[in-house]
């Protein structure tokens, strides 16, 4: 068992529920961890697609969770997991480098929102980085 991809795990896991929060408590969710002012009015008002978006984001970052559990060894081998690991560390990593790049021309969210998520997504590119190195040979 790499513990490092076991925290990758927890870690893409505690993001989709946050992000399932955002959905079930709507626009102060969406307020306060920055998803812009637009998404949060169109929460308020009833639109669908809020949920949506970030409906495909839990998605994806649930897929993400299993796939390092996968890779940690704590769960049933899925195809391509390294693959997969090598594609889920890059775009964290790129997620991550890339939004310090939008802090001065935010794109409708606060300067903020791109410091917090960029330094989050450096981190968990890091760890998943870390976990994947120690786990290479056995994926």
């Amino acid at each position: 068992m790499n513990i490092f991809l076991v925290i990758a795990g927890i870690l893409s896991a505690f993001a989709a529920l946050l992000h399932v929060g955002c959905i079930y408590f709507g626009a102060p969710w969406y307020r306060f961890f920055g998803a812009g002012e637009q998404m949060a009015t169109l929460a308020e008002q009833g639109s669908m697609q809020p949920a949506l978006i970030t409906s495909g984001i839990v998605v994806v970052l649930s897929i993400w969770a299993v796939y390092a559990f996968s890779a940690a060894g704590l769960i049933l081998r899925l195809p391509l997991v390294r693959t997969a690991l090598v594609l889920i560390t890059l775009v964290y990593l790129a997620r991550g480098v890339g939004g310090l790049f939008l802090i001065s021309s935010p794109m409708g969210r606060t300067p903020e929102f791109w410091v917090w998520s960029s330094a989050i997504c450096l981190l968990f590119g890091l760890v998943h980085l870390v976990g994947l190195k120690q786990q290479w040979v056995n994926l």
